[in-house]
């Protein structure tokens, strides 16, 4: 990926949850703040197909309201890839490294928390769930930070493409990936696609199934 991303020290120890984790009213929630200077990477969910329309929103909130100083950084992680059409010409892209996921570094406390958690489109921070303390239906998300290390794998470029190859592989099998941003992940087979040398699985990210286009090459078979 071209562009630069800051990744901040993981050396600070999260913030110390507030004793009341919710006040009284059912519609606020408190937001353990991050120590000032010391911003995080979040990861937020997102409607499906509308990552850049969420980033382009937030952008444009961030200016509007002058918090800019919170909310430092809007990022989808895109890795280039090579595509082959149908009549066999070839094309560069940009592929959604998290589809359905965006990434903002910033510093938590309840303004910024509102401005990203308002955006249209978002359906909620990544994170510890609070059971609610009265009342029924489910309780509010405690937005978690990514740990550096996990920011660091995100954002690493994605390895140069190699050579097409052909692998026996069938819908149901299980895989392990051997490179690219997803080097170490696990997952089982979902779409085949012999003609383009590629394949789609199913990879637990953020403790979620979602499926992910991948090179042969780029995985092994289980056993």
């Amino acid at each position: 990926m071209n562009d630069t991303v800051d990744v901040p020290e993981d050396n600070n120890q999260q913030p110390e949850e507030n004793s009341e984790q919710l006040d009284r009213s059912p519609e606020k929630v408190q937001v353990a703040t991050t120590t000032k200077g010391a911003s995080r990477w979040y990861a937020i969910q997102v409607a499906s197909g509308c990552e850049k329309r969420v980033k382009t929103d937030l952008d444009m909130r961030i200016q509007t309201l002058e918090i800019g100083d919170r909310i430092i950084q809007v990022k989808i992680p895109q890795t280039p890839s090579v595509k082959i059409r149908k009549d066999g010409s070839r094309y560069t892209s940009d592929e959604k490294v998290f589809p359905g996921y965006v990434l903002v570094r910033m510093l938590m406390d309840d303004d910024a928390w509102q401005v990203v958690k308002n955006t249209p489109n978002v359906i909620n921070f990544v994170g510890a769930e609070q059971k609610r303390r009265y009342g029924r239906g489910r309780g509010h998300v405690k937005p978690l930070p990514l740990s550096r290390a996990e920011v660091e794998r995100i954002f690493k470029q994605a390895e140069e493409q190699e050579p097409v190859i052909k692998i026996d592989m069938e819908i149901g099998d299980k895989i392990a990936v051997l490179s690219g941003p997803f080097k170490e992940f696990e997952g089982e087979v979902i779409e085949v696609s012999p003609e383009r040398s590629k394949l789609k699985a199913l990879l637990s990210i953020f403790g979620r199934d979602t499926p992910v286009e991948l090179e042969f090459n780029q995985v092994e078979k289980q056993n």
